[in-house]
């Protein structure tokens, strides 16, 4: 299962000192009792939200780190892309997986699978025992979607106002956190789904 997807800066913004990331959207999916320690059981429902929201933010941190350091070990420079590429800003994606040692901010082992497309990033934060290639592939497509139908990648794109259509993707492409096996026929069944909710 996932265990939550989160879209963030991995570059440095204007408003930010140059280690922060900023997170602009994020999912958790199931109930967050299994992710919890013995000793934060008894936590009101804000004081769970809130810790929520740390988990999520160190999350982006580390994975704006593990951005940061591909970039500079790759050597390539970012090309801002017009809108209308995005499928060419998706090819030239850094991509990559954080291990997030159990007990540092969720009680087990999980993996942070990752996607770093110019100054966005989008992550998958997935339990120990799935499927990485599965989670990669829905990533990707997840991440074509939100660049294609919500022009994420254009001047004053506010990915804030566009939750409600993100919550949409993830409802058809990752119901409940679940990863889908497609067979062909079903992924343009959904494809087609998607573009016309988009298109509204």
């Amino acid at each position: 299962m996932v265990r939550c997807f989160l879209i963030h800066t991995v570059c440095p913004v204007s408003a930010l000192s140059a280690g922060e990331s900023r997170v602009l959207y994020s999912r958790v999916f199931g109930p967050d009792d299994g992710v919890l320690s013995e000793r934060h059981r008894d936590l009101s429902p804000e004081e769970r939200r809130l810790l929520q929201k740390e988990r999520v933010t160190a999350v982006a941190r580390q994975v704006r780190s593990a951005v940061s350091l591909s970039r500079e070990a790759s050597g390539r420079l970012i090309v801002e892309t017009m809108p209308g590429e995005e499928n060419l800003a998706l090819q030239d994606a850094d991509c990559g997986v954080v291990r997030l040692r159990a007990g540092d901010l969720f009680s087990e082992e999980t993996s942070a699978l990752w996607l770093g497309v110019q100054s966005l990033g989008f992550t998958l934060v997935c339990e120990p025992h799935e499927n990485l290639l599965l989670a990669e592939g829905t990533l990707r497509n997840l991440t074509r979607h939100c660049l294609e139908h919500l022009h994420m990648l254009g001047q004053g794109s506010e990915v804030l106002l566009k939750s409600n259509r993100i919550d949409v993707l993830l409802s058809r492409l990752l119901p409940h956190g679940q990863l889908l096996f497609l067979n062909h026929r079903f992924a343009q069944s959904l494809e087609k789904e998607v573009a016309a909710y988009m298109a509204k």
